[in-house]
């Protein structure tokens, strides 16, 4: 669990930073990540830099990991406090909601949300609605 709660911690914090590099390198080859403003899956890390790229063109995202949770066959439970603003500061979004990561061979695999909500990964997240 400490190699995998220091690997999360670590993509939180260069997410926050804005560190695309330091974030990619802690993930495979072809990672699955969802596309929480726009809706979808990107898979890959190129296409993980273009989705954040663009994100952060629209959105100021932050996310801190409040309680992770260590699950069977390499999957851990992150609550966060996510606060999503506009570029001009409005808060959009203000809530906390769970990151489910895989985790193989010391690199994050794929990671989802799980936020109550009876939404399809299709559709973006209520966090991102407020444009």
């Amino acid at each position: 669990m400490a190699n995998t709660q220091t690997l999360i911690n670590q993509a939180y914090s260069a997410f926050n930073q804005r560190d695309i590099d330091s974030a990619l390198a802690l993930m495979s080859e072809n990672v699955s990540w969802p596309k929480a403003s726009e809706g979808g899956r990107a898979v890959g890390k190129k296409e993980i830099r273009a989705y954040w790229t663009r994100q952060w063109k629209e959105f100021d995202p932050h996310v801190i990991p409040i309680e992770l949770i260590d699950r069977e066959e390499g999957k851990t439970e992150v609550r966060v406090h996510q606060l999503v603003k506009s570029l001009s500061g409005d808060v959009l979004s203000d809530s906390e909601v769970w990151h489910v990561y895989t985790v193989a061979n010391g690199l994050i695999e794929r990671m989802d949300i799980s936020d109550n909500q009876a939404s399809s990964e299709s559709a973006p997240s209520d966090a991102f609605s407020k444009r």
